[in-house]
């Protein structure tokens, strides 16, 4: 969702006037954080998930599914009982960029106990349920990552046409209305995205070619209104897209975690990045834009693109005269450095850092590892500023800081405490696409979850040359990842301070080898192991071998306690993600692909029409609901799921009842 704030958003003009301002005043305003609360210790895990939902409309007469734009009138009736009360909340609510989205996390935290595990699933099903209550015949939520005839004519409901002269997007497909209305951060971000840029943003996917498709695939948009500018930046063989909507009206699930102390955050931060491309893999969920089977199964390069504000002289196309950098990625993209000290050697990649920045940071006491980060992020200008919102107090005020944070969207984010809060040092793990069934996505968050506890309780270490995360993340987007694909990874991942049985789990001793065994790996290898030999206590791994990140988590929940129910929902979570790592359940893209292929009105030409388009999102609202089963692609199996803590747990523990308010 990013930074809102209450006020009067400038022109891209205006804002451009206050850039240099807001970068150094955000950077005061992060050093200010820093030395407050950089010793701040002992804070415990508190971690929650945010889903982003999407809403359709099914006429069933007409065979037609559309997007629904009902976000803010529906949001306003969720957020009523936020907007009079914030004790004791099962959900909270926010706006996303789109008209038919809106975005859910739970009302409290999660902590640290292996009960709250059992209550993810429960929580996201009261969410769904509540917005359920508040739909009218038709019209349905799902938990979709993009509707597969987003951008085709008359996508939405009701009716929009796009504007390609006029609007905040100039998209020949996306209409205004699709975008958020409820506040103007939405509109004013599509606006001064194109006009930073110079031109429109501009994503090319790879058309799936089937027997049928064109040879080459091109596309005429005169008839839409081009200028030229579409012709230009579309590519043969590619499906164009044009609008930030296809990237921000994407939906995915992200996790946060509280850490104990800023070491921890960044520490976690550096060892979950190289996950990331992995997570991504296992969720894909999106083979189709505009109507059209794509090569790809995610929406990653999609939702880069559409936030691209790159001039021409930063993107490297001219030479440099009216910019400052050349920059190498848009600001949704992976991670370009480690945070941790120690992590720096597998820094590989040029880092693009504004120097003065730099050294503002390193003369306030931050070390040179964290200041580069800082300063890297901060070589962008704020792209929505309010007028009433330039100067502010440094010291009691943190806006300019998240101006610049918050619009650096990457797989990872490192987030400070707010100013005067309760609230710790936090990461984001950001590469999740949503699936449709709240198992489904339940299973990722306890997935993820657990491996911060592992990595956390084992010391492990899962570092390599960050080049190879980025190599990883794009092969993460090819088409059947999880069955075609090999990726970067680390082998030997104990540290020298991993226990004992951490060392029994993945073989070896800690510290004999310096530098980084990294091979190349399956998905399925990577999370259910590759071990050709039976395991022997503390005996050196084999060539090849690797203990596994599911066989891990299981190690890690052999030394703590839990009660059955919890037990029995975490083991088939568990079964789940390895299942769907081994390819003996398919990724939601595949069954998509599958879908579509193999429906009896498509016609082996890539395309995806009106009438497949509404069997299949009729099909995902049953699925959702539980009331369809796909085999090799539904998960069959019941969770013990609960909405509340067990009452032996609550007593066991009372500090969960004070302190257990979402902040």
């Amino acid at each position: 969702m990013g930074l809102l704030t209450l006020g009067s958003p400038l022109s891209w003009s205006e804002t451009k006037k206050y850039a240099e301002h807001i970068r150094k005043h955000g950077i005061l305003q992060f050093i200010h954080l820093y030395n407050k609360l950089k010793d701040r210790k002992n804070d415990y895990l508190k971690w929650g998930d945010e889903v982003e939902y999407t809403l359709v409309h099914l006429d069933d007469e007409k065979k037609e599914a559309r997007l629904l734009l009902r976000g803010h009138e529906i949001l306003t009736e969720l957020r009523r009982k936020e907007d009079e009360s914030a004790e004791n909340l099962v959900t909270l609510w926010r706006p996303e960029f789109a008209a038919y989205m809106v975005e859910g996390t739970p009302g409290r935290p999660y902590g640290g106990l292996i009960s709250h595990f059992n209550m993810v699933e429960a929580n996201m099903r009261a969410r769904k349920e509540e917005v359920k209550a508040l739909l009218g015949p038709n019209e349905h939520i799902l938990c979709i990552t993009a509707f597969p005839r987003i951008g085709c004519p008359l996508f939405t409901h009701p009716e929009a046409l796009p504007d390609p002269h006029n609007s905040a997007s100039r998209s020949l497909f996306y209409p205004d209305e699709a975008i958020y209305q409820g506040h103007p951060r939405f509109k004013t971000l599509a606006r001064n995205i194109r006009e930073r840029r110079g031109e429109k943003v501009a994503m090319n996917l790879p058309i799936f070619r089937d027997s049928k498709t064109p040879k080459p695939f091109v596309e005429d948009f005169s008839s839409l209104g081009d200028d030229g500018e579409a012709a230009r930046a579309s590519l043969p063989d590619h499906v164009y897209l044009d609008a930030m909507g296809f990237g921000m009206g994407c939906c995915c699930l992200q996790m946060t975690f509280q850490a104990q102390d800023i070491t921890e955050a960044r520490y976690l931060y550096d060892q979950l990045t190289p996950l990331t491309p992995i997570v991504l893999a296992m969720s894909a969920a999106t083979p189709v834009f505009r109507g059209y089977l794509t090569d790809v199964d995610c929406r990653w390069s999609v939702i880069s693109g559409s936030v691209d504000d790159r001039t021409r002289e930063e993107r490297g196309l001219e030479p440099l005269k009216n910019d400052r950098f050349v920059i190498n990625k848009s600001r949704y993209d992976t991670i370009d450095s480690y945070l941790s000290e120690c992590s720096a050697p597998f820094n590989d990649i040029p880092l693009v850092y504004d120097e003065e920045l730099l050294q503002m940071l390193l003369d306030a006491g931050i070390d040179e590892t964290l200041g580069r980060h800082m300063a890297h992020l901060f070589i962008r200008d704020p792209v929505v500023l309010y007028g009433e919102k330039v100067d502010i107090d440094d010291e009691e005020d943190s806006d300019h800081f998240e101006n610049i944070q918050s619009t650096n969207w990457q797989n990872m984010r490192f987030k400070p405490p707010p100013p005067n809060s309760s609230i710790g040092w936090r990461i984001e793990f950001r590469p999740t696409e949503i699936q449709l069934t709240e198992f489904e996505n339940a299973a990722f968050v306890v997935f993820v979850v657990l491996l911060t506890r592992v990595i956390a309780t084992f010391k492990l270490n899962f570092l390599m040359p960050i080049s190879q995360v980025d190599a990883n993340l794009r092969t993460a987007q090819n088409r059947d990842a999880v069955l075609r694909e090999r990726f970067h990874f680390r082998q030997d991942l104990i540290s020298c301070d991993s226990p004992l049985q951490a060392q029994e789990c993945c073989g070896g001793r800690p510290c004999e080898q310096e530098g980084a065994k990294v091979a190349l790996m399956s998905i399925d290898e990577i999370v259910n192991g590759k071990v050709s030999l039976p395991s022997r206590p503390a005996r050196p791994r084999q060539a090849g071998e690797f203990a596994g990140l599911i066989p891990l988590i299981n190690s890690y929940l052999g030394t703590i306690e839990a009660d059955v129910d919890t037990h029995c929902s975490i083991r088939q979570y568990l079964k789940f993600i390895s299942l769907r790592a081994s390819g003996k359940l398919r990724t939601t893209a595949r069954w998509i692909r599958d879908f579509v292929t193999q429906h009896p009105l498509y016609q082996q030409d890539s395309v995806v029409s009106s009438a497949i388009n509404y069997d299949l999102v009729k099909l995902m609202v049953a699925l959702s609901e539980g009331d369809e089963h796909i085999p090799n692609f539904s998960y069959s199996a019941r969770t013990k799921t609960v909405d509340s803590l067990p009452p032996s747990v609550l007593a066991d523990n009372p500090r969960l009842k004070d302190d257990s308010v979402l902040q």
